[in-house]
């Protein structure tokens, strides 16, 4: 089969590479409906994480199960599947209490830019929806293996309530999804920082009520304005740089939760700073599983579209352009079809 290869920086090839094929009695094979690129995949095709060798990428899926093996139980083929970019086996202490991301047995998925995909750990890792959905929902389905499960993370992590202020640090898919899981959780105020005019219009639609493009020290001023110097009760840091993560706990009032999705690179916290901040932390790689058998059922009852993520469509083959796009700013995010 085809599939992406990242050979070195912003050197995406579309090659064969060997088809999956069950390997322990516990794997899935699934036909990939529609995968996409993540912004974390920019980091190795920037150049600024290293790879040591050609390596296949992709970790957002979903699609048809085509062969299961025999200790599978809980999916079998013909059904439609999402899974999280992490396996998990969904019953290891980690995994009980909603730490799917950090289960004990945890595998990364790293090869769904391609056909077919084989998923470890199928049993704890993929959820069938009701039936073969229609062509028009794939695209939110998909952001549920990744961006939409992380942006609810974000928001679940800040203790985002009904009728509380919120302020969400970034404007690329999983900022934007983070604005929508607030508005679903009952926010009173979202501040969406965007400089972007296409992102602000997209943070609105999915619930933003102000937007602020300002960033560092000038960012902070801002929001305090907005807030009567009082700060947020929830901020969602969903990019992962120095910059983001101080803003984030800049702007949370005292006692505020502060949420962070973002894969940090260069991030460094100052113990006494963060000891008179009084903020509660929390954060890492999002544990998709948790949620979606609930994101699911809100994007098959139509109650949510987070597929609006998606504004560059491209067939498979054209995967290096849908790298380039988001990594020129063309493009928030790269929907895939095979």
């Amino acid at each position: 089969m085809l599939g992406a290869v990242l050979y070195g920086p912003r050197d995406v090839r579309f090659e064969e590479r060997d088809i999956p094929r069950i390997t322990k009695s516990t794997d899935a094979i699934i036909r990939i409906s529609a995968t996409c690129v993540c912004g974390s995949d920019l980091w190795p095709y920037r150049g600024i994480n290293a790879i040591p060798q050609p390596t296949p990428m992709g970790h957002e899926y979903c699609g048809i199960v085509e062969e299961v093996g025999n200790a599978v139980t809980s999916v079998k083929p013909g059904q439609f599947v999402i899974g999280s970019f992490f396996a998990s086996d969904n019953t290891c202490p980690n995994c009980q209490v909603g730490y799917q991301s950090s289960c004990q047995h945890a595998e990364f998925i790293s090869t769904a830019q391609a056909s077919v995909l084989r998923v470890p750990l199928a049993d704890g890792t993929l959820v069938a929806t009701p039936a073969v959905p229609s062509d028009d929902l794939i695209p939110s389905l998909l952001t549920l293996s990744d961006v939409m499960g992380t942006g609810w993370f974000a928001a679940d992590a800040a203790n985002v309530k009904p009728g509380s202020t919120v302020v969400v640090v970034g404007d690329g898919a999983v900022g934007l999804l983070g604005v929508l899981s607030a508005k679903q959780m009952g926010a009173g105020r979202i501040i969406a920082m965007s400089r972007h005019p296409s992102r602000q219009k997209l943070a609105r639609e999915f619930g933003a009520t102000d937007i602020v493009a300002e960033r560092g020290d000038e960012g902070v001023a801002r929001l305090n304005e907005l807030t009567n110097g009082i700060g947020a009760d929830s901020v969602l840091e969903c990019v992962g740089t120095q910059e983001s993560m101080m803003q984030a706990i800049s702007t949370s009032r005292k006692g505020g939760y502060v949420s962070y999705v973002g894969v940090p690179h260069g991030v460094e916290l100052n113990g006494e700073q963060l000891f008179f901040a009084h903020v509660h932390l929390h954060g890492g790689p999002a544990p998709v599983r948790r949620y979606l058998p609930e994101l699911i059922k809100l994007v098959w009852n139509r109650k949510i579209n987070p597929g609006k993520v998606f504004d560059l469509t491209l067939p498979l083959d054209h995967v290096a352009e849908g790298y380039r796009a988001m990594d020129e700013h063309r493009a928030i995010k790269t929907l895939l079809r095979p």
